[in-house]
């Protein structure tokens, strides 16, 4: 039987620091997290004890592959919300706390946009005045580098990791079709933006390899680290690096809830086989570069079928598993909605793609360049378009495109307010945001699955969090309100 799908985003924001000169990304992200913290409260730092990036689900690292390097020396820090806030190679980067579905991790994504924008707004103090901070929240910068946005969700270890990598691959190719942020021209090698004038994903163009630990070189469709920051003898982390930034609620609604929708029917074994793919890399850029949504793609059966067509299938087999399995994998009332939005989407890019600009941020962004083009007289490779592109992405309230454009919410002003402070009452994130709330000055470091308190008289004391389903407000609300004290909260807990 799945077991519950608890998940999560991390997101690199791009960054640039204008009017200062040369701009140095790792220098204006250290600034920008700096003055957000600085401004709200006593920094707990990021615990590295757990960190160990070359694990390789596959049991031995693959000859050529190297894993990501732990930057200990930058910001890094933990929020009251229980997200990580902190400096990743030439990014500020916020994960936010771990989710118990698709609409928490959308509220708390929503919430680490607003968190980037008052960290822009605290940083303008420390600067000249005719220099800004500028935070994009996109993938690629249009020179041939990306940064990502990785997804994670809880899976049952037993389950072998061939079996995830079989069943997610073609899911993974096709979602670009609802989950793409879109993007002018193509930064692919040996592709010109002449041949690819707009394409569905703004990531399509940086995979190599079908499996691999890589992050930042011959990225992976599927990302084999195996650091499952909770009891590696029951769970894994299924690190997802191959999605885009979504800025359409819908679209990060659509693409955490589905995947672990699919995720789940892989542990029951209710995926279908006759879905893989010959050549998923190549597959991967040809669903991105068409746009018509009408490339077939082969399948090793020997047939051929649209990224459409395959969507269809993993639709089918998901209604057939939620009727027999139930939905409480992914939760019941948003495991419904998200089966609901999936067929209309999906029924949407089947009969009128342009009826999803309200909705879906490809769709949404073409629909805003084609209008620019026509009503300027502008060819596709004109840089006017890929400037008004990067401008949908500009988290600056005044400056942002994506903003005035009417997209669809799921999410209200006041949850999304109240998510920059408050964790999500539904995991452990519960219990580090509020030891962090109620004993700034005693928790001296934090990380996923533990909090590191200094009471004074005593040595530092380590609280293991290993249970990514305990810590919730139902669990530990009496105790933590029992207790004035961190001493009182150990006598509690030892008792």
């Amino acid at each position: 039987m799945a077991i519950r799908k608890v998940c999560g985003i991390e997101t690199e924001y791009g960054i640039v620091l204008r009017g200062g000169g040369e701009s140095n990304p790792i220098a204006a992200s250290s600034l920008l997290i700096n003055a957000y913290v600085s401004s709200l409260q006593r920094r707990v730092a990021w615990d590295f004890e757990d960190e160990s990036p070359g694990n390789d689900a596959r049991g031995d690292t693959a000859a050529g592959a190297l894993p990501p390097e732990v930057e200990t020396n930058l910001v890094n820090t933990v929020l009251t919300n229980g997200a990580r806030y902190y400096v990743d190679h030439a990014h500020p980067e916020l994960s936010t706390p771990e989710c118990i579905d698709a609409r928490e991790v959308v509220v708390w994504d929503r919430a680490a946009e607003r968190i980037l924008i008052e960290s822009m707004a605290v940083a303008r103090a420390s600067l000249a005045p005719d220099e800004e901070i500028v935070v994009h929240k996109n993938n690629s910068d249009g020179k041939g580098n990306s940064y990502g946005c990785h997804e994670n969700y809880l899976m049952d270890r037993a389950v072998p990791f061939g079996r995830i990598v079989a069943g997610i691959i073609p899911f993974f190719v096709t979602r670009q079709i609802f989950t793409g942020a879109g993007k002018v021209g193509c930064e692919a090698p040996g592709t010109s933006s002449r041949d690819v004038p707009f394409q569905l994903s703004q990531r399509a163009d940086f995979f190599e390899e079908e499996v691999g630990l890589e992050t930042t070189l011959k990225r992976p469709i599927v990302n084999t680290r195996d650091e499952p920051h909770c009891d590696a003898s029951k769970y894994r982390r299924l690190h997802v690096i191959i999605g885009d930034a979504n800025l359409s609620e819908v679209a990060t609604y659509l693409k955490v809830g589905t995947t672990a929708i699919v995720l789940a029917m892989i542990e029951d074994e209710e995926v279908p086989r006759e879905l893989a793919l010959v050549a998923p890399v190549q597959a991967l850029r040809r669903v991105s570069y068409d746009t018509d949504l009408t490339a077939t793609l082969d399948l090793t059966d020997g047939t051929r079928a649209t990224a459409l067509e395959l969507q269809w299938l993993y639709l089918d087999h998901a209604r057939k598993w939620a009727e027999v399995r139930g939905l409480d994998a992914v939760g019941e009332d948003v495991g419904t909605d998200i089966l609901r939005r999936w067929e209309a989407v999906l029924t949407a890019l089947e009969t009128d793609p342009m009826s999803l600009a309200d909705q879906l941020d490809w769709v949404a962004k073409r629909k805003l360049l084609d209008a620019y083009a026509e009503r300027h007289g502008l060819a596709w490779g004109d840089p006017r378009l890929a400037a008004l592109a990067l401008q949908y992405h500009d988290l600056r309230p005044d400056r942002s495109l994506f903003a005035r454009l009417g997209v669809e919410r799921l999410t209200t002003d006041d949850e999304v307010t109240s998510a920059m402070t408050e964790p999500p009452t539904t995991t452990r994130a519960y219990f580090r945001g509020r030891c962090l709330q109620r004993w700034p000055d005693q928790v001296v470091a934090a990380n996923w699955d533990s909090l590191v308190f200094d009471t004074g008289g005593e040595p530092l004391r380590r609280v293991p969090m290993m249970e990514p389903l305990r810590g919730t407000a139902a669990i530990v609300d009496e105790l933590l309100d029992g207790c004035a004290t961190p001493a009182e909260l150990f006598a509690r807990m030892d008792a």
